[in-house]
């Protein structure tokens, strides 16, 4: 399959345009929509969010992950297969954590394929959904193989004290792997100090609470209500980890 991670957008025509050209380069293969939505122009907090996603997809998978304000600039066009999946997209840290958290060593592609007729802003129709078709077929991908450039960004932390996104309910997600919290760690957020639960069912209507959401991350969220509202969070808000102050007691076990 291949899985469009993008901050396209839904409305307008971007996110469709590329699923045309997927649709016509290879018919058949299932195109999911997982993110149109990112964080726009932030490729480093699409960063934290790719790589937790990715790890519930089979091997084979082809994500085609375009956050790219430097379209038309000097950042280079990669395809990359890591652990099994395949990764296209600009070399703008995109990657960043795929590659970091790689158990097995990544093998890149500087993309040479170009159309005779490409846009200098919209890679993401004109070279990269191409690619992705091909790497879906069983195909390979024109360009410098073994390509070493990969940019690394070694300042990103391994874990983000900031949200990284807000869905659709208002629950925030953030850049943080919730097994990396020692258990007793005070979280604040919104100015509040913020107890774990497993669930939603184990807090009280109206209830703020954080957990670990289904692909790992630490999220804050209310019962039935929005997070983003009550804690006033949005995409860069950044929250406290105390590890000196005890006091984050669970709900619901």
């Amino acid at each position: 399959m291949i899985v469009l991670f993008t901050d396209y957008g839904l409305a307008g025509p971007y996110t469709g345009q590329v699923r045309a050209v997927l649709h016509r380069d290879a018919p058949g293969e299932a195109v999911i929509d997982l993110f149109a939505d990112l964080p726009p122009f932030d490729a480093k907090r699409a960063a934290y969010l790719l790589v937790a996603y990715a790890a519930g997809f089979p091997a084979g998978t082809v994500f085609l992950c375009v956050v790219d304000p430097g379209v038309g600039g000097d950042r280079a066009p990669v395809a990359g297969v890591v652990d099994g999946r395949w990764f296209v997209g600009p070399d703008n840290g995109i990657f960043e954590h795929v590659v970091r958290r790689a158990s097995s060593r990544p093998i890149w592609t500087r993309i040479a394929y170009r159309p005779d007729r490409v846009s200098a802003t919209f890679h993401g129709r004109d070279v990269f959904a191409p690619v992705a078709a091909r790497l879906a077929q069983g195909l390979s991908v024109p360009g410098e193989r073994e390509f070493e450039g990969l940019g690394r960004f070694a300042d990103w932390p391994d874990d983000l004290t900031e949200i990284v996104y807000v869905d659709h309910f208002g629950n925030a997600i953030t850049g943080c792997r919730a097994a990396s919290i020692p258990r007793h760690t005070s979280i604040i957020a919104g100015g509040q100090r913020i107890f774990f639960a497993r669930t939603f069912s184990a807090v009280q209507k109206g209830q703020v609470f954080c957990y670990e959401n289904a692909n790992g991350l630490l999220e804050f969220a209310v019962n039935q209500g929005r997070a983003d509202t009550v804690l006033g969070l949005s995409v860069g808000s950044s929250f406290i980890l105390d590890p000196n102050v005890s006091g984050n007691t669970s709900a619901g076990g």
